[in-house]
């Protein structure tokens, strides 16, 4: 089982001395904000992204891909009528492809609620068809990036659009396309779903392309009340060969903690499988 680290918790941190402590806590690859990187990511140069990959690479670190795909910007939305709004967002998730790809990454996590969440006069309906628009518009960059946008179903104390797998599944279906997958939260599917997120796994085992691990105390594995042994366990028996990945919420214990008491919880589990 490969295991990442959302590195936005270590944002203050200078990138290679990110990625020396990403590494020597036994993660092997490390999933990016594009906030993280720059206010404009338009503005980082490829040569700066290509050094980035290789100082990862220096510590035996691969970029899996982004995620927190639209936060922080500004004139952008999923779900949004107006068609310059779209427009400039299927620019922007190109622009995220490209990124992805020149750090050497695959998978792009849709979560971003502030830029999704249904608008003023705008049904879930409309929605729906407004978000497999834009994703389709945006689906040759992808492929031609080798990315795959992975949509993640988010509770509704976060966003009113898409809090369901099945809703996830949904809006997939309507793309059409093979560079979409969906992408299951482990706080998310406590917060919002009636199912287990034991039986949530072997039910969209087929469809499922990036998973994050968290407690619903938005702290990481081992740091709350939720028990993972099941979890990594029905992922393990799905079949699933992707990334398991922490991202938390809550900072406050420190980002080295956090780091280290998910990764032991996580090692714990594996060893046992």
């Amino acid at each position: 089982m490969k295991l990442a680290i959302c590195q936005e918790l270590f944002e203050s941190t200078p990138w290679e001395e990110q990625c020396r402590i990403i590494a020597d806590v036994g993660y092997t690859g490390i999933e990016v904000a594009p906030f993280s990187i720059a206010d404009d990511i338009g503005s980082v140069s490829t040569s700066q992204l290509s050094e980035m990959k290789a100082v990862a690479a220096d510590h035996s670190l691969e970029i899996i891909g982004l995620h927190w795909l639209l936060a922080k910007t500004e004139g952008l939305y999923l779900t949004s009528p107006d068609s310059e709004v779209q427009q400039r967002t299927v620019e922007y998730l190109g622009l995220l492809a490209r990124t992805c790809a020149a750090l050497g990454g695959r998978i792009l996590v849709f979560g971003s609620p502030q830029q999704r969440s249904l608008l003023p006069g705008v049904t879930t309906d409309q929605a729906m068809e407004i978000a497999a628009s834009v994703f389709r518009r945006a689906a040759a960059e992808f492929e031609a990036c080798n990315v795959l946008l992975c949509m993640e179903p988010l509770t509704q104390n976060e966003t009113d659009f898409v809090n369901t797998c099945s809703q996830a599944a949904e809006l997939i279906n309507k793309i059409e396309h093979s560079s979409f997958f969906l992408h299951q939260d482990v706080k998310a599917m406590l917060g919002a779903e009636t199912d287990s997120v034991t039986s949530l796994i072997h039910q969209y085992r087929d469809i499922c392309g990036h998973f994050h691990v968290n407690d619903t105390n938005l702290l990481g594995p081992g740091m709350g009340d939720t028990n993972f042994a099941p979890i990594l366990k029905a992922l393990h028996e799905s079949g699933y060969d992707g990334w398991v990945s922490v991202e938390v919420f809550d900072y406050s214990p420190g980002a080295e903690k956090i780091a280290e008491d998910s990764m032991r919880c996580l090692q714990e589990i594996i060893v046992s499988l």
